[in-house]
């Protein structure tokens, strides 16, 4: 077996593009990776007053405060459908240009990259006293997996990219008096990620300075594209933040309502794995490993109206501002001695704006919804775009329905469709941490349909 070779500073960066998973996140239906499916009843008007609708169980996760409107004890459950459809469309991958004149990446388009996934949610509400309620919210806020085939052309860039979450939320909410009510709660989020991509080790050997770092690995230069190896790192980690929401009513039929969610560290802890054309590369590091990163979930901030035009029709609307700034990048930590793994992200800060309309004809056991929001992306251009989160502006379109079949049970029922701007990716394979992943050009076509359901129920 070779000698380990030394990994010089001037190859690091070399290195860290060709190990690194780019960003700690997936294709969504909402801007960046959140996940906006908490509640069924706000789904079918595309989340449109969601702080101050206040009309069930499932404002505990948007606005907490809400719940000093619902006497008893009451709870809710759900399940939300998801079907994304990512294609990408090639537009000239290629290798790296400083391997000379641009050399076609072989390979097809990835296929789907989507995939149906479900996301689940369930709350409960109590009343202690006239003035005080508790609260608890178990849900998913961040999520969803894009997957390639394994030999599309921008398996450098990634393969498969995995999130998981499950939030626990509890909360108390005070009425201070008939027009004014606050609370707070804190949040204990777990994250578990998976991450993977091709390694394109014939590329390296060709880059690496003889003597040094990979060069010789195999008895010479084999060529890009002609030794490919992979990697997968895994992790997870519990975070913890907190929320906090005010609900003004200013009259009967008015009410506006604020809510805060702080953002949530994660340090994540897992491991390394990689597969190698070569067992000599793994004294080079390229060997199972514990991993650390770390990253900073987003802040959320949402200003909402609620208005009860006459006993039959609602209107209400929503902005929300959600703090992606607070992922500049992620960067992984190799225990075995690699240099770390780093993806610079330039994102920005978003906002997402809803209206939408109540309609609950008198006498009927049926209430009918409909609603559309512009949801804004944190990726400013196609040279930010990463193929782990192919994103774009986006306009939902959603409608809902409510059956009472008893004063005590509601079932809820949401459909919306998601209309992507077609995201462009420009990667030029030129930025140091693209080096070894070569360049990526092309564009995709997107689309996201959800469907949900809901039963909520009142003990007393």
């Amino acid at each position: 077996m070779p000698q380990r070779p030394t990994i010089k500073p001037a190859h690091r960066t070399l290195i860290s593009g060709a190990i690194a998973l780019a960003c700690l996140q997936t294709t969504g239906h909402a801007a960046g990776f959140a996940l906006w499916e908490q509640s069924v009843s706000d789904m079918g008007t595309a989340y449109a007053g969601i702080a101050a609708t206040a009309d069930s169980v499932d404002t505990l996760y948007f606005n907490p405060a809400g719940i000093t409107r619902l006497p008893g004890t009451r709870t809710g459950a759900a399940v939300h459908l998801v079907l994304p459809q990512t294609e990408f469309n090639n537009e000239g991958t290629s290798f790296t240009p400083a391997i000379g004149a641009a050399v076609p990446i072989g390979g097809g388009d990835g296929g789907d990259a989507g995939g149906l996934a479900a996301v689940p949610h369930s709350y409960l509400s109590y009343q202690y006293s006239d003035q005080v309620w508790f609260g608890l919210a178990i849900n998913a806020p961040f999520g969803l997996t894009t997957e390639y085939k394994s030999d599309w052309v921008g398996r450098y860039h990634a393969i498969k990219s995995a999130v998981k979450t499950i939030n626990l939320n509890p909360s108390i909410a005070y009425k201070v008096n008939e027009k004014f009510s606050v609370a707070a709660g804190v949040s204990a989020m777990y994250l578990d990620g998976e991450f993977t991509n091709a390694i394109d080790f014939g590329l390296l050997d060709v880059l690496a300075i003889p003597g040094n770092a990979l060069a010789g690995w195999a008895g010479g230069a084999l060529g890009p594209g002609l030794a490919d190896g992979k990697s997968k790192i895994t992790g997870d980690a519990w975070g913890f933040g907190y929320n906090l929401g005010v609900l003004f009513e200013l009259t009967d039929d008015t009410r506006i309502g604020f809510h805060y969610r702080s953002e949530v560290e994660q340090d994540l802890e897992g491991e390394g794995r990689f597969t190698v054309p070569n067992p000599g590369l793994a004294a080079a590091g390229f060997s199972k490993t514990d991993i650390k990163a770390s990253v900073d979930l987003p802040a959320t901030f949402s200003a909402s109206a609620f208005h009860q035009l006459n006993p039959e029709w609602a209107l209400m609307a929503d902005y929300t501002w959600t703090g992606w700034s607070s992922i500049p990048e992620l960067r992984f930590k190799f225990e075995n001695g690699l240099p770390d793994g780093v993806t610079t992200f330039d994102w920005e800060d978003t906002y997402r704006l809803s209206i939408g309309t109540r309609f609950q004809p008198s006498g009927s056991k049926w209430t009918y919804r409909a609603g559309v929001a512009y949801d804004e992306s944190p990726i400013k251009d196609a040279a930010s775009r990463s193929a782990r989160l192919p994103d774009s502006d986006r306009i939902w379109v959603a409608l809902g329905a409510s059956y009472a079949p008893s004063e005590k049970l509601t079932i809820d029922a949401g459909y919306t469709h998601i209309f992507i701007n077609d995201p462009k990716i420009a990667k030029t394979g030129l930025d140091p941490e693209d080096v070894s992943r070569g360049a990526l050009s092309g564009s995709y076509e997107s689309t996201v349909d959800l469907l949900s359901i809901e039963a909520r129920y009142r003990f007393h």
